[in-house]
């Protein structure tokens, strides 16, 4: 994940078309209205004195919304996830499709789920709970499986990414998306691939770098490569040079609000899901994970930090055959680890370096053959006279198969006081909670 060196001048910039589109209603309805970009151009702002007075009214009018929120209180969160999910499993008997996992019955019971697509919105967990995405714009369709990284063409998935106005973005039909560089997210839209399968593969894939309110959701992502010393668009009105890429298939680069739910990914360059650079308010949920290494980075370097900031919730996921490490790697920052299921890692499945705080609740972990790697935790790049004092601690996970986590530091201070009066989630019911992980199958007119 690289920073872009963008251009002094921005002049050299080609404006493109931007799409409308004008019903909230489903495909059928839809209609899109293109409307040409002003040409006209500007040297960059740094070139014009700008007066103290118009810097101070710039200050109070900026809508609060581009700044990053306030760090929440962790264990708050951890209590709130608690509740959405005994609430979940209360519901059970009520519900003839309830599974105990608070996301998928908040949405999945409702057979027009289709016409109800941003409902959606509401359902999330955890840190990224107040991700909206596209849920206060238009919806765009997806037409094309084509893709330009500087001048895309309306119906493309680029074009839609980069508008500056909330969109709900969803596909046409069935489609595998091979990006030619980095898809470059703009703030406050949802990529959802529910109803049709839709595989972004074979080219970069998806980078959230400096971005807010972004939710991706039934995307199947594999096979990601590097991509970079290239230009590539992030809007309308501008385009800048990108450094090579690490090729992961989703990396958050300074992004916040981010929830990523019911994808599919394995076999990428780097990682999965990357987080680095002060990412926060994040929710990695549903997801299938398989064949990879280095599944999850969460945390930019020992030195960074700047990743104090970073606040990630781990549930409902289920990693899978051939996966070798980090899920997590961690550093600095607080990850709540929940009710995933953790059926194979080949070197170690929770780690970290830099004091991070885990909290691993309900998790299932069963324990590769290999006597030499049946802990589920890995401390990096530290002596056990520091990493004893970081606060690692498992409350009700479920060790099989020889599997035992090593917990540090002082799991019952105020680190953990409100997450350690609850009691913990049955790692019993993990199997039917990430039963249906991954991309899902969903037919219009059914339950999903």
């Amino acid at each position: 994940m690289k920073e872009e060196i963008e251009q002094d001048n921005w002049c050299e910039l080609t404006p493109i078309s931007t799409a409308i589109v004008t019903s909230d209603a489903d495909e059928s309805d839809i209609e899109m209205n293109v409307t040409e970009v002003g040409s006209e151009c500007y040297q960059a702002v740094m070139e014009i004195p700008i007066p103290l007075s118009f810097m101070l009214l710039f200050l109070l009018i900026v809508p609060s919304c581009i700044c990053f929120s306030p760090l929440q209180d962790p264990e708050l969160v951890v209590e709130d996830v608690q509740k959405s999910i005994n609430a979940s499993r209360r519901n059970l008997a009520f519900l003839s499709c309830g599974t105990g996992n608070p996301i998928d019955d908040c949405w999945r019971c409702d057979a027009n789920w289709e016409k109800n697509r941003k409902h959606l919105a509401d359902c999330s967990i955890g840190f990224g709970k107040q991700a909206i995405g596209g849920r206060d714009g238009k919806i765009y369709v997806v037409t094309d499986p084509g893709d330009h990284p500087v001048n895309p063409k309306p119906g493309t998935l680029r074009y839609g990414v980069i508008q500056e106005e909330p969109l709900w973005i969803i596909f046409q039909r069935d489609m595998v998306i091979r990006l030619k560089e980095e898809l470059m997210m703009n703030s406050f839209k949802t990529i959802d691939g529910r109803g049709v399968s839709v595989h972004i593969a074979g080219g970069p894939c998806i980078t959230i770098q400096y971005v807010t309110n972004i939710i991706i959701h039934g995307i199947n992502i594999h096979d990601c490569k590097q991509g970079g010393n290239a230009y590539v668009r992030d809007s309308p009105s501008h385009y800048g040079w990108r450094t090579l890429s690490d090729g992961d298939g989703i990396s958050i680069f300074g992004g916040s609000h981010v929830w990523v739910d019911h994808c599919s990914l394995s076999n990428c360059r780097d990682g999965l899901i990357d987080a680095i650079h002060g990412s926060t308010a994040i929710t990695i949920s549903n997801n299938y994970m398989t064949h990879h290494n280095k599944v999850m980075l969460l945390g930019h370097s020992d030195t960074f930090t700047r990743d104090k900031i970073m606040q990630v919730t781990i549930a409902f996921n289920h990693f899978g055959e051939g996966l070798v490490q980090r899920m997590p790697r961690c550093r600095y920052g607080y990850f709540h680890v929940v009710n995933n299921d953790y059926t194979q890692w080949k070197m170690y499945a929770i780690g970290g370096s830099a004091a991070p705080t885990i909290n691993s609740q309900g998790n299932r972990f069963l324990a590769p053959n290999d006597n030499t790697f049946k802990e589920v935790t890995k401390r990096e790049n530290s002596a056990q006279s520091k990493w004893k004092n970081w606060n690692w601690r498992s409350t009700g996970d479920l060790m099989l198969n020889g599997a035992f986590f090593t917990a540090s530091g002082a799991g019952a201070s105020s680190s953990y006081a409100r997450a350690s009066s609850l009691s913990a989630k049955p790692s019993s019911l993990v199997s039917s909670i990430t039963a249906s992980a991954g991309s899902l199958r969903c037919r219009k007119g059914s339950r999903c």
